[in-house]
């Protein structure tokens, strides 16, 4: 979803919630970039000694309003205890016409404990981007039940098993993994019963905001 999306990306990025940064490289690749920052808060995990821009502590962004022309929010807003302020801050420093790119997990187990506070849905981001102002919102699937499975499969072995059990699983799953995310099919839309792995879409703040 990232590598789809990042051609599209003009202008200031911002990266909110960026922890290692590991999108920077390939974002600043794209010549219509013409800055990135990263921005994480300020009692975020350690990184391998990889240090944001700039440190925020989860109220107000160091930035002037109308500041950015992407936000780049990746695997950040289950972390965020009050998704709507997160939001609304989002929509501050965007420039009017400017892009919030988002990804969610779905299937996930709890991660950078204690600070795990959500998993969305489809429905509900739709909610809260509508909420916070947001217009042209696209939200697409990560990933169909064939990819679950998979998902599911790999954090069995990798984050439940050890030791032997843990080698010889993985030799016996890395196959089943492999032909499964091959023959994927994530839902086209939401009308119907289906499985998600997460969530990636788009947002675009009006351009007629002040």
């Amino acid at each position: 979803a990232i590598s789809n999306e990042i051609p599209e990306f003009k202008g200031k990025v911002l990266d909110a919630g960026c922890g290692e940064m590991p999108y920077k490289e390939l974002i600043l690749n794209n010549k219509a970039v013409t800055s990135y920052t990263g921005l994480d808060v300020d009692f975020s995990l350690s990184y391998n000694g990889v240090k944001p821009d700039f440190l925020w502590d989860g109220n107000t962004m160091p930035f002037e309003d109308n500041s950015f022309d992407v936000v780049l929010s990746t695997e950040v807003m289950e972390h965020v205890p009050d998704p709507k302020k997160y939001l609304s801050e989002v929509y501050r420093v965007l420039n009017p016409g400017g892009k919030l790119f988002f990804t969610v997990p779905f299937l996930m187990p709890l991660h950078e404990i204690p600070n795990d506070y959500f998993r969305y849905t489809p429905y509900m981001l739709d909610v809260f981007l509508k909420e916070t102002g947001f217009t042209k919102i696209i939200v697409r699937a990560s990933g169909g039940y064939n990819a679950a499975l998979a998902h599911m499969i790999g954090l069995w072995v990798n984050k439940y098993l050890w030791g032997r059990k843990k080698k010889l699983m993985r030799i016996i799953a890395k196959p089943i993994i492999q032909f499964l995310y091959k023959n994927d099919k994530p839902a086209s839309d939401f009308k119907r019963t289906t499985m998600i792995v997460g969530v990636n879409g788009t947002a675009i703040k009006p351009k007629n905001t002040p």
